[in-house]
């Protein structure tokens, strides 16, 4: 893994970080912090990333072609530097009259979590979905290591429940198995590169990995998987395992389904 500081002169602010980071994910690389400027240049994005070397020539590619881009300049970053530098405060998110992913029955799991930020977030997540990515590393950068399970976990039941209400309602109810296959598989593959192996869901480029967190840390994901297969509409009781996970090693994170 190789961590790189990208400097990006751009002539317009709107979009810009949303564009940038959709494709520093989509290379493969996660966004480890960024900052914003106005300077006489023009808006100066400085992105800090972490991902495979073999991917950075593509990478740099990409940003240097990119429509958005005037200019960019690429340096090697510290690793132990990059995981300690804290990332700004994202900007509070834009009042959404559109719909806003459903609360869970049960709310034991925000005891431990800002509720007031997490509903405040939900509503840009089903604007802008599904280019989610950089405000949910936003989100799980700020949060207390204690918090980040259960928070990402919740935020992601949130966002499942809700996927499912938007695309999958009117179809008939499915048995796990045809559920995992038929809704989580093709909503999955909104967000990362998916598949499904037997019972096993695989996913390869998962954002969540490699952010200076122990064990396994695709939390969103799980949660996500959750409110799309459970609760009345799916399978009671149905319990999501990542029983991979490339943060601590594996080539993939595996995700597993028990009823």
């Amino acid at each position: 893994m190789v961590d790189v500081e990208f400097r990006v002169v751009a002539d317009r602010r709107d979009g810009l970080l949303l564009a940038l980071g959709q494709t520093v994910i989509a290379a493969g690389f996660t966004l480890l912090r960024q900052r914003m400027v106005n300077s006489e240049e023009g808006v100066v994005l400085t992105m800090v990333v972490r991902g495979p070397e073999n991917g950075l020539l593509m990478l740099e590619e990409r940003l240097g072609t990119h429509h958005l881009v005037n200019s960019f300049e690429a340096s090697p970053v510290d690793a132990s530097v990059a995981n300690t530098v804290s990332a700004p405060a994202p900007a509070a998110p834009k009042a959404n009259s559109g719909t806003t992913p459903p609360r869970p029955a049960s709310d034991d799991a925000t005891t431990a979590m800002d509720t007031r930020r997490v509903e405040s977030l939900l509503p840009q997540l089903a604007r802008d979905y599904p280019n989610i990515f950089i405000q949910l590393l936003a989100l799980e950068h700020d949060l207390p290591p204690p918090q980040r399970e259960a928070t990402l976990r919740y935020v992601g039941q949130r966002v499942g429940t809700w996927v499912y209400k938007r695309d999958y309602a009117l179809g008939g109810h499915l048995a796990l198995a045809d559920a995992v296959r038929h809704i989580a598989l093709p909503a999955m593959r909104q967000l990362v590169q998916a598949e499904l192996h037997e019972d096993t869901l695989r996913v390869k480029n998962s954002p969540f990995c490699h952010r200076g967190e122990h064990g396994a840390s695709c939390h969103f994901l799980r949660g996500m998987l959750g409110g799309l297969l459970g609760g009345p509409h799916g399978t009671e009781g149905v319990r999501v395992v990542e029983s991979h996970c490339r943060n601590t090693g594996a080539e993939t994170c595996c995700f597993e389904f028990h009823a």
